[in-house]
């Protein structure tokens, strides 16, 4: 039997003033096709399936899908423009309509495309805060591995690239419930 947790990863959020505080920030900027993914939701997750407290995060990944301006320079712009509201958070932000490039990809049609070439199911997951304060996300791989604990490889991924991804992230070392795929 397949377990929907749509409710349950929106429950989790919603109760987190912390996140719903950055999800406010970011959909200040009003762009268009715009999420926070990866570890900022990922490891919340683990987290509350660990009853741990909160994992310190590397950086917020913001991405968002801009056809009409690639330069990383616009990027850095909207980087300083959180930096100006949260100067604690290490924010990244990337126009999606780009990453195709460095990833040697056909180009993405949006954030969903992009992050379907995410590294982990668990990790190409995104949400954002929708114009009536509710909670949307992404997951082109679902939420089954996230909220199992199943750290595998997206199809698109490198599995190479992956393996010595799982190697330096240590997430065993965190999360010690995880089932990590190889």
């Amino acid at each position: 039997m397949k377990t929907d947790f749509t409710t349950e990863l929106v429950t989790i959020i919603k109760s987190d003033t912390w996140m719903l505080s950055i999800l406010e920030a970011v959909r200040s900027l009003h762009l268009h096709d715009c999420w926070i993914g990866a570890g900022f939701v990922r490891n919340k997750i683990w987290d509350y399936k660990h009853n741990s407290k909160r994992t310190s995060l590397n950086d917020i990944d913001v991405i968002y899908f801009d056809e009409s301006d690639i330069t990383k320079i616009r990027e850095l712009a909207f980087k300083e423009q959180l930096k100006t509201m949260n100067p604690t958070v290490n924010w990244s932000v990337k126009n999606q309509a780009r990453m195709h490039l460095r990833n040697g990809h056909s180009p993405y049609k949006n954030c969903y495309k992009a992050i379907s070439y995410w590294p982990e199911t668990a990790t190409a997951i995104a949400v954002h805060l929708n114009t009536n304060n509710q909670i949307e996300f992404i997951a082109p791989h679902g939420l089954d591995d996230l909220f199992n604990l199943v750290v595998k490889p997206t199809p698109n991924f490198d599995l190479t690239t992956y393996r010595n991804r799982i190697t330096y992230k240590g997430w065993k070392d965190a999360w010690e419930k995880l089932v990590i795929e190889k």
